[in-house]
């Protein structure tokens, strides 16, 4: 073991030196002396430099007057193949590698078990060997170590490097983004990592003075379990494992030149100094997100030491590497026990509760209340309070604006305890996330839970900076909706979705519901719906008279012990006869859940995806005679060109009736057309349809838009020139509505 520095064991800040050669040298006799150990002592001097303060975990034996490691720091750790011993460490965040023969990327991998060719591009790992040495007494003996051999230095990185790929790939299913809470909260869990060495079957090249330029044969401890954590905090730091293991290039930890340094001791040494350096700096202007966001030392901060467990010793070292591979195996095979849906969104809005809580930002009366743990009329605007709706309703928006929080302070909280991206790169998904534990807590205040995916109502663009309604009353809002906009709107965004879902007058479409079927009013089977509940709203904003006396009722009868809703007329008056799904998706149906606007097409004139050939064939245009006639293809595929667009009207316009005479010999308008059936209206009816067809379009891709589905079907860039495009285009389309009457024949 090379110690050429002696530095000091104390840093200036986060990131710890190594220690000393004599602390150093010290633990790995400890280590040794402990009775059960019997890794290998080059393995013990190669994690050495990554061990923080390793004299803590040492005590004096009782048997031989040397060290040796306490009790407590040792853990036996048991699988259905055998057992290991670990010490529990302090380890220096960049410690560690990645296991290429992980379970869940395994596929990824040419089998040994294939005897076909490797083709170019994949790899093959090599055999892993129980580490056999003779000792000085000419016998053979079985360390509790690993073996491989590489055939080149290059096999050795890219191998690595491949299972860095492969594991971001392969990352599973997961509701928070690892890196980002790595990064904002640090590393709850130890990983555990048994040690590995690697021989280079290739002679290395020499320099002019016959030196090796690379070291023939490498230690690596590699992560049995927490592969993709010590695969993210390497990435925070800006390494990679092969580098961890191979050497460290200095230009990446601040010197100049393209030599690298293989001995960690030093290595490590200059990286922590340089991140202490790094994280100073935005010590002195906290704040500043500019400085913050760059600083690869404040990033790294809260992964400057991570606990964990080294395997030491095995009673069976011939099967160390397969009681390894068992208990990875179990722990991807036997993952904990998921929760439902609603009560995962439930813990999630709790933990946010919670940490507000915590960080003094929420009082711990008012975090009960929201969490469920007490009556809503504990809180101040509860107290006077008596009606079951208002109620529920000043829980609902307290929760509302504390999951959408606009306080910048709890902004960052909250990022912090769900592990999100910053507010500016929120995605739908995790805004999703956030709405599915705002509705399954609210739902805690009913009779019933209900499909927490109610709760997913929000455009992204108009959530990223949180929630702020209006705070007027329940009953205000119920009162002056039929005349007042801004009351209308925030009953339909806020509330409607979760008052029908409690009544299961809709809920949230979970795919496809081919062969269901439900009881009609006149009690007849009928088939269900399929609709998003974005899709209900709209169709609810577009009856608005009707849509208030719904959400009346349903608010008089959560007042009435929960009773069944009553239907209401088209003025808004309760019937006689009680609401159900079925008459909902009649008076509310789905082809006016949408509000007229036009596809947004992609630059160059096609859109993506084209639509569904099913949906190709029911678009249509009125013809002369009031016929259906199928509009292009062509014109789908180019709907954002204005030439080819111009020449699809003319095309219309010459097929589906005279031309239009605007001389003084006409009508004052455009002349009549029987039936209606001016190319006009044509194009008006197909840009309904194509509105209405771009907005299930957008909320199946909404739906499929989620971690681990795949890529995001829009870049960026695409996404806010799409959005400026519908906003352009709305706004054009509520001009031309106040000129309709001026194209129309005197009353």
């Amino acid at each position: 073991m090379s110690l050429e520095t002696e530095p000091e064991s104390i840093p200036q800040g986060p990131f710890p030196l190594p220690p000393s050669a004599d602390e150093q040298v010290e633990w790995v006799e400890a280590v040794l002396a402990t009775p059960g150990v019997n890794v290998p002592r080059e393995a013990l001097e190669n994690v050495a430099p990554f061990i923080v303060r390793p004299g803590d975990m040492l005590v004096r034996s009782t048997e031989g007057g040397g060290q040796k490691v306490r009790d407590g720091a040792l853990r036996n750790l048991r699988s259905d193949s055998g057992e290991m011993l670990a010490v529990v460490v302090r380890m220096h965040g960049v410690g560690g590698s990645v296991w290429e023969h992980n379970e869940r990327i395994s596929s990824d991998w040419h089998s040994a078990a294939n005897p076909a060719t490797l083709r170019e591009g994949h790899h093959a790992l090599p055999r892993v060997t129980p580490l056999v040495r003779i000792t000085a007494e000419g016998r053979e003996r079985t360390f509790a170590a690993v073996e491989t051999v590489a055939e080149s230095r290059e096999t050795l990185i890219a191998n690595l490097d491949k299972a860095a790929e492969v594991l971001t790939k392969k990352d599973g299913h997961r509701t928070f983004n690892l890196k980002e809470d790595l990064i904002l909260n640090g590393q709850k869990e130890p990983g555990l990592y048994i040690a590995q060495h690697v021989r280079i079957q290739e002679e290395a090249l020499v320099d002019r003075d016959g030196n090796p330029l690379h070291p023939q044969s490498h230690w690596q401890w590699m992560a049995v379990r927490g592969n993709n954590r010590t695969k993210q905090r390497h990435e925070i730091f800006e390494v990679t494992s092969a580098e961890v293991v191979t050497g460290v290039p200095v230009k990446k930890i601040g010197g100049e030149g393209e030599h690298i340094i293989f001995d960690a001791n030093q290595w490590l040494t200059r990286l922590s100094e340089l991140l202490n350096e790094d994280y100073a700096k935005v010590a002195a202007d906290i704040g500043r997100a500019e400085l913050e966001e760059s600083s690869r030392g404040f990033r790294a901060a809260r992964v400057a030491v991570v606990d964990a467990h080294l395997v030491i010793g095995c009673p069976t070292p011939s099967r160390l590497y397969r009681i390894a591979q068992m208990s990875n195996r179990h722990d991807h095979v036997h993952p904990p026990l998921e929760f439902t849906p609603n009560d995962r969104g439930r813990a999630l809005g709790r933990s946010v509760l919670g940490f507000y809580a915590a960080q003094g930002v929420l009082d711990e009366r008012t975090a009960e209340v929201l969490s469920g743990a007490a009556p809503v009329t504990e809180l101040d605007e509860g107290a006077a309070v008596a009606s079951v709706s208002e109620l529920r309703d000043i829980r609902s928006m307290r929760l509302l604006a504390e999951l959408f929080p606009k306080d910048r302070r709890k902004q960052l909280l909250i990022r912090r305890a769900l592990s999100e991206s910053p507010p500016s790169q929120l995605s739908a998904a995790e805004v999703n996330r956030r709405a599915r534990a705002w509705s399954a807590l609210t739902s805690e205040s009913y009779p019933y839970p209900w499909n927490p995916r109610i709760g997913e109502v929000f455009q992204l663009g108009e959530i990223r900076d949180g929630v702020r309604a209006s705070g007027r009353p329940l009953r205000e809002l119920l009162d002056v909706a039929d005349t007042d906009d801004d009351a209308f709107e925030e009953l339909i965004a806020y509330r409607a979705a979760h008052w029908l879902a409690a009544f299961d007058i809709v809920d949230a479409d979970r795919g496809s519901l081919t062969g269901q079927q439900t009881d009609d009013d006149d009690g007849v089977k009928a088939t269900r719906v399929r609709r998003t509940i974005r899709n209900s709203l709209n169709a609810m904003r577009n009856k608005r008279s009707m849509a208030v006396g719904v959400l009346r009722e349903l608010a008089s009868a959560m007042d009435e012990g929960d009773r069944k809703p009553r239907k209401v007329g088209v003025t808004g008056e309760p019937l006689i006869e009680p609401m159900s799904r079925a008459w909902f998706n009649r008076e509310f149906p789905k082809e006016s859940g949408t509000r007229p606007r036009t596809p947004a097409p992609r630059r160059g004139g096609r859109s993506w995806p084209p639509p569904p050939e099913e949906e190709r064939a029911e678009s249509r245009s009125a013809g002369t005679d009031g016929s259906d006639v199928p509009v292009p293809e062509a014109e789908y595929r180019s709907a954002g060109s204005h030439q080819a667009d111009t020449q699809a009207f003319e095309e219309h316009t010459t097929t589906a009736g005279p031309r239009a005479d605007f001389s003084a010999e006409g009508a004052p308008g455009a002349p009549t057309h029987a039936g209606g059936a001016h190319p006009f209206m044509a194009r008006l009816r197909r840009l309904a349809e194509d509105a209405a067809a771009l907005e299930e379009l957008t909320d199946r891709l909404t739906d499929a838009t989620a971690p681990g589905t795949g890529p995001y079907p829009l870049s960026r860039e695409d996404a806010d020139h799409a959005a400026q495009l519908l906003f352009s285009t709305s706004t054009g389309l509520r001009q031309l509505t106040s000129r309709m009457d001026g194209l129309a024949e005197p009353l």
